[in-house]
């Protein structure tokens, strides 16, 4: 699905309501529409990232990513590769978190590539990753009531 096109449609929706008014109103609607469209692009794809989020917690394996290309999102399930010793995708009582993780311009290209060259999306392979190191069978990991330490072998 293209995010261009609802932007567009809300975007045309505000200016026929705009045209309701006068010209001081029509006015002020396309320095709104103008405004619009990063605001509602932004706000389309946390929906669909929630999304993908709730229809992945429901499911008994696997899970559901919202992948983006441009303005393109596509949802894809991704199995779970039972053999590589990854942890099962949360329950619906576990819950899912989110964090931000800020990376070097490098280290940043190094995990795309990587990711890449595994065929997955980069958030699946930081959660692989994260998953192995934690694991008691991870290798020089230690867990504190906040942090987790350690390191990964690929």
């Amino acid at each position: 699905m293209t995010t261009a096109e609802f932007i567009e449609a809300l975007q045309s929706d505000l200016r026929e309501i705009a045209a309701l008014g006068d010209e001081a109103i029509v006015e002020a609607s396309e320095r709104l529409v103008a405004a619009i469209r990063s605001s509602v692009g932004l706000r389309l794809l946390d929906v669909l990232g929630e999304a993908a989020l709730e229809i992945s917690a429901q499911l008994p394996s696997g899970h559901v990513e919202l992948r983006m290309s441009g303005q393109d999102a596509e949802f894809v399930f991704v199995p779970e590769e039972e053999s590589l010793g990854v942890q099962p995708a949360p329950s619906s009582d576990e819950g899912t978190a989110r964090i931000t993780l800020r990376l070097s311009e490098s280290l940043k290209a190094s995990v795309e590539g990587a990711a890449a060259a595994a065929g997955v999306s980069v958030n699946t392979w930081i959660v692989r990753q994260l998953s192995r190191a934690t694991t008691s069978s991870g290798g020089g990991s230690q867990r504190s009531s906040k942090r987790i330490t350690g390191f990964t072998q690929a």
